[in-house]
């Protein structure tokens, strides 16, 4: 059985920007799933609010080796999604605006 590597990726999306950020994020995991880089299992999606009232967006998905999320960064179709996302976000507690992800990667079997 092989490995994969779950990430949680959290977005603090700016304010009045939520649909466009969730059409972009309905592409990310298809986008991902075509070039091989995802495990076949759907990504689990979350929508809640930061205590300031701040959008937020939870992804929940599983990169196909340990090395997809480097592999990724190399496809420019990826990074079309990527790059729209990260100008819709905002920093979260002095982090970057788009971290990804926002925690270690869990090895799971």
């Amino acid at each position: 059985m092989s490995r994969s590597e779950i990430v949680i990726c959290t977005y603090r999306v700016r304010r009045g920007r939520e649909v466009e950020f969730e059409r972009l994020l309905a592409r990310h995991w298809p986008t991902l799933r075509t070039l091989d880089l995802v495990t076949d299992r759907p990504p689990q999606h979350f929508r809640g609010a930061e205590e300031d009232g701040a959008p937020v967006f939870v992804e929940i998905f599983g990169w196909s080796s340990a090395e997809a999320a480097g592999l990724a960064h190399e496809h420019p179709e990826v990074m079309a999604i990527w790059e729209p996302m990260d100008k819709l976000t905002e920093s979260r507690a002095g982090r970057p605006n788009m971290e990804f992800p926002h925690v270690q990667p869990i090895q799971v079997l």
